[in-house]
């Protein structure tokens, strides 16, 4: 057998992949993260499928599931919201299953940078204004950031950044990185992106926690920052220049 990690994407149902989709359709054990991914995406699932939400089960809990299942000749779809590469609490899974000598393999997924970036309706790097995205997180009660990584050293450098999991701290985040954007500097918050009940809160650093308090957004959130975000006067990119050999 072989567990399949499978991105499951920002939330809305179509916007898994169509490897994803089958192989979610086909496999007799499903473990998904209830409160994050939408019970809409189990839909497609086996009628006699077992499903099984790790939301309140702990990493042995769910490496044992893992294992049973192998040892039952079951084949597992692990769903995870987003993407898989990123904060999806992976490779400790893997490493796991390494371990037991148990296979598996990775079906990419839908991140919710990129999802927020279509609800935004902007491009994340654009000509002459921004060509790196930052994806970041910052730290309160959860894992502490490795020396380095801290949100300032990336501000500094005047990138998109994308924080995922720190809209809770909007508050105290927005100030530093006005240091280096501008108190007017851009940005958006988008909750939930791609589901019924998404939500788009754009303004500056100035206003954005005001913003973010007076919606209630307290989780699955990302915040875009930077000035991509209002950027009208720009060039062409070369891709598309009639200087550019053909």
């Amino acid at each position: 057998m072989t567990v399949h990690f499978i991105g499951a994407g920002p939330g809305a149902a179509d916007l898994m992949t169509l490897r994803g989709a089958r192989l979610l359709a086909a496999c007799p054990v499903v473990l998904y993260a209830g409160a994050l991914v939408p019970r809409e995406l189990l839909d497609t699932a086996r009628a006699d499928a077992r499903l099984v939400d790790t939301a309140d089960l702990d990493l042995d809990a769910i490496t044992a599931e893992l294992v049973a299942a192998h040892a039952a000749g079951h084949d597992v779809a692990r769903l995870h919201s987003g993407d898989p590469s990123v904060w999806s609490a992976v490779a400790e899974q893997m490493r796991r299953l390494d371990a037991a000598g148990v296979p598996y393999d990775v079906v990419p997924g839908v991140p919710a940078f990129a999802a927020a970036a279509a609800s935004l309706k902007r491009e994340l790097t654009v000509p002459g204004v921004g060509q790196t995205v930052v994806l970041t997180r910052t730290s309160a009660r959860s894992t502490p950031m490795p020396p380095g990584e801290e949100l300032a050293a990336y501000a500094a450098t005047g990138a998109t950044i994308v924080l995922h999991l720190a809209v809770q701290r909007i508050a105290e985040l927005a100030p530093q990185l006005a240091e280096h954007y501008g108190a007017d500097g851009p940005v958006a918050v988008v909750a939930r992106a791609s589901r019924d009940d998404e939500l788009v809160l754009r303004g500056s650093l100035a206003d954005i926690a005001d913003q973010v308090a007076a919606a209630g957004v307290v989780r699955t959130a990302v915040v875009v920052v930077g000035p991509v975000l209002t950027a009208a006067a720009f060039p062409d990119s070369h891709l598309y220049s009639t200087t550019r050999p053909r």
